[in-house]
């Protein structure tokens, strides 16, 4: 076994320049996509220069499915994902615990996790693409997706984990301004919904089994490979990942009824501000609103906006008005979280708390300028160079350009997404800028959260 480690570990270490090599000789990113019988939508991208492969499955199974009483409900799910197995109905198929389980990937030198986020439940193996050793990591694969034990013993373990990293988040000021924040600019929505004490203790094993059952099943599968893998062996290997979850959800082979709808976040209708007293050093300041979901077509208008504004670190306009000219900051960032739901905008600073108010004054007035007068030809200029030059960074190994493949098939978007990129960034106008701002942002109807200032001045 210590041969296949080593393997795995040269594999791994040679893959963060490997993709990254062959990128320029490529015409262009050749994504193919096709769909099973089963339902299940896959998405591959052939990368030969390396003897590994990456594949990402998600599901409509994020935190914003989770009951309101029951916050964290998907992030616990799959977090037990990997805490054990049922036994198989094969023979010499026993039960394993989370320690073999453990030991089993690390025999293969693979790895298979999972997570949960606002909108999916992903789903990701890394393994060598030897034939002998592929095919074992897959089948362990399907055996943890289709048969997770979700053991209750284990889950009182983790439960009590979470429940003493909660109370020590609680402590900090960033946790308390962010979930005030989120509450404000959600409201209602499962968006801003957050996992709490109570909400941990409303969930059981029971719960997990039936989000599982539910939702997690080979007809809602969206399953993105990367790696040394051709289509007719990506198709037999996806069939092999999904053929156990098939068999325990034996329905979802002539289709899946559609997913409830969930309502959108709810535009503001005035401005929010709250003034949290909070003993510290340092200020913490959080602006902003709903913005946009992630197929409105201003998206690049915005991405490119938003470098300028706030998203481009020292290059930015906040940057330069609130930390370089009047040094109430360090740093100060903008951004938007696009989702299936309308993300938040965020503008994020800290500062003195005698300085406050004044970092809130400066910040409001160069968020209304940037919305009302959009940006300079210059600042669009070097935006788009900066966006251009660094794009190679966000491909340049498997695992990255896993993230964006599969972002593109969860979101629908046109295969050619990352080929045309660059060019959709270069297209972006001042008059595109301005009007996308105008249009998602309304600077006199955002919420403020400060925590740790002074009470606002009247």
């Amino acid at each position: 076994m210590n041969t296949i480690k080593k393997l795995a570990t040269r594999a791994i270490l040679t893959g963060a320049t490997g993709l990254f090599l062959t990128n320029f000789a490529w015409a262009g990113i050749p994504i193919e996509h096709w769909t099973q019988p089963s339902g299940a939508q896959i998405y591959l991208v052939p990368s030969p220069a390396i003897p590994m492969l990456d594949v990402q499955i998600d599901f409509d199974a994020g935190s914003r499915r989770d009951p309101a009483d029951k916050a964290g409900l998907a992030s616990a799910t799959a977090s037990m994902v990997s805490k054990g197995v049922r036994a198989g109905v094969g023979a010499g198929e026993p039960a394993l615990d989370e320690n073999a389980l453990g030991e089993a990937w690390a025999d293969l030198g693979a790895s298979f996790v999972a997570h949960a986020g606002d909108d999916r439940m992903s789903f990701m193996l890394r393994a060598l693409s030897y034939p002998d050793l592929l095919g074992r990591s897959v089948d362990l694969a399907a055996r943890q997706l289709a048969q997770p034990a979700f053991p209750a013993d284990v889950w009182q373990r983790e439960r009590g984990s979470l429940q003493s990293a909660l109370k020590e988040a609680n402590t900090r000021p960033g946790t308390l301004a962010g979930r005030a924040f989120a509450q404000a600019v959600y409201g209602q929505h499962p968006y801003g919904y957050e996992m709490t004490e109570s909400s941990l203790n409303n969930i059981e094993v029971a719960d997990m089994a039936a989000l599982y059952g539910r939702v997690i099943a080979p007809c809602r599968a969206k399953v993105t490979l990367v790696g040394a893998i051709n289509r007719a062996q990506a198709d037999t290997l996806v069939q092999q990942l999904l053929s156990r979850l098939a068999e325990e959800r034996p329905t979802s082979v002539v289709g899946c009824a559609p997913l409830p709808d969930l309502a959108e976040v709810q535009p503001l209708g005035s401005a929010v501000e709250q003034r949290i007293a909070f003993d510290s050093a340092q200020a913490h300041v959080l602006i902003g609103q709903p913005g946009f979901k992630r197929d409105d077509p201003d998206f690049f208008a915005l991405t490119v906006g938003n470098y300028i504004l706030g998203g481009g670190g020292f290059v930015s306009r906040l940057t330069h008005e609130v930390r370089e000219k009047r040094g109430l900051s360090y740093s100060v960032y903008s951004g938007f979280s696009p989702g299936k739901h309308a993300g938040a905008f965020t503008v994020g600073l800290q500062t003195r708390p005698d300085q406050a108010d004044e970092a809130v004054r400066v910040t409001r007035e160069v968020l209304a300028k940037f919305v009302a007068n959009g940006p300079t030809q210059a600042e669009l200029q070097a935006a788009k160079d900066n966006l251009v030059g660094g794009f190679p960074l966000l491909i340049d190994s498997n695992r990255k350009l896993l993230g964006n493949v599969a972002n593109i098939a969860w979101n629908n978007l046109p295969l050619n997404y990352l080929d045309v990129w660059t060019q959709q960034v270069e297209k972006v106008t001042l008059a595109d800028i301005k009007s996308a701002f105008g249009r998602k942002l309304q600077p006199d109807r955002m919420v403020t959260v400060v925590l740790g200032g002074p009470p606002a001045s009247r």
